[in-house]
């Protein structure tokens, strides 16, 4: 179970994703059913840590603090020196015993140098994954995704990508109510479907409008018929022009969206609810069981059926309706 995390913070550390740790993990979201971690934020040791920015900040842990941690977390950081070996062996041992490993956009280079990219899948922010490849060349560095889960290593592209890699693990740990409620207080997209390759080349025009209200309206009405000709009516667009759109906006065809928020909703309703597998299948928009069944198979790697008892709390009411507008880099 997902208790305490460790932040590790070098000279250089980016303020602004060491903050995305802070806020998923260090704030005590119990009061709208959210989880309470127990975040503990050290340096080599307790001290001055100069910033990238000018500004510094004073950690009052040394690495004693990552010892137990079920959590290790590797903000990004100056990334062109090697951190200190006693940094490199925190990490190694909090992998050997079972804890999680993650890092935040250039994080990974601490983690790669630590020798936990090997063999591994594994990504970093877009204008480094060439050099993260030619440093450790047995790293199956992946440009186009925004995070990567391999042997409780993970990995996330640039700054928002590293919130999405934090509710991805909230998620995996605590189930999907627990990263809707982060996600809600945060006002993020508790999933965003699609890669960095989103981010890289063609942005959409300054001017263009957002897709983020059909987004909206489209997570409130996931039991509906939500197919391209339905959804490019609303937008008031044809069909090639919508597809390609919402491609652009997204990184995910409206298809593959819609199926990826119906799980994240079914996910809800079995953790929350004491509704039937059939039942969740049509209050999802997944129809069947056989569908839902299918799709937990190939997103999840798991049943509705093992997800329940794994995820489900001991009381369920009905779901929070909620409105998640970002799909965007936040």
């Amino acid at each position: 179970m997902l208790r305490t995390v460790t932040a590790i913070v070098l000279p250089g550390v980016a303020p602004f994703e060491l903050g995305v740790v802070c806020e998923v993990f260090g704030i005590d979201r119990s009061d709208t059913g959210g989880p309470c971690f127990d975040l503990t934020v050290c340096g080599i040791e307790p001290g001055v840590v100069p910033t990238k920015i000018g500004m510094s900040i004073v950690v009052e842990h040394g690495l004693e603090a990552a010892a137990h941690a079920d959590l290790v977390v590797m903000p990004a950081y100056d990334a062109a020196s090697t951190p200190p070996p006693q940094v490199l062996d925190a990490l190694r041992e909090a992998h050997a015993r079972g804890a999680w490993v993650l890092s935040v956009c250039s994080g990974a280079f601490a983690l790669g140098a630590a020798g936990l990219l090997d063999g591994k899948r594994c990504t970093t922010h877009w204008m480094y994954t060439e050099e993260l490849a030619h440093r450790h060349p047995t790293a199956m560095v992946d440009p186009a995704v925004l995070y990567v889960e391999d042997d409780r290593v993970i990995t996330s592209a640039g700054t928002a990508a590293g919130i999405d890699a934090c509710l991805h693990l909230v998620r995996r740990e605590l189930g999907a109510a627990a990263a809707a409620a982060v996600a809600r207080r945060m006002v993020v997209a508790p999933h965003r479907d699609g890669g960095q390759a989103q981010y890289v080349e063609t942005p959409l025009p300054p001017d263009a409008d957002t897709l983020a209200p059909l987004l909206a309206w489209m997570q409130e009405r996931l039991d509906a018929d939500l197919s391209v000709p339905v959804l490019a009516s609303h937008a008031l667009m044809s069909e090639r022009t919508f597809a390609r759109r919402f491609r652009a906006e997204t990184g995910a065809t409206p298809a593959a969206w819609v199926t990826r928020q119906r799980v994240a909703r079914a996910q809800e309703l079995l953790e929350r609810t004491d509704a039937s597998v059939e039942e969740v299948a049509r209050r999802s928009g997944l129809g069947t069981a056989a569908v839902l069944r299918h799709h937990f198979a190939r997103l999840l790697g798991t049943s509705p059926v093992a997800y329940r008892r794994t995820f489900a709390g001991t009381t369920r009411s009905a779901p929070r309706e909620h409105a998640i507008a970002a799909t965007t880099p936040a």
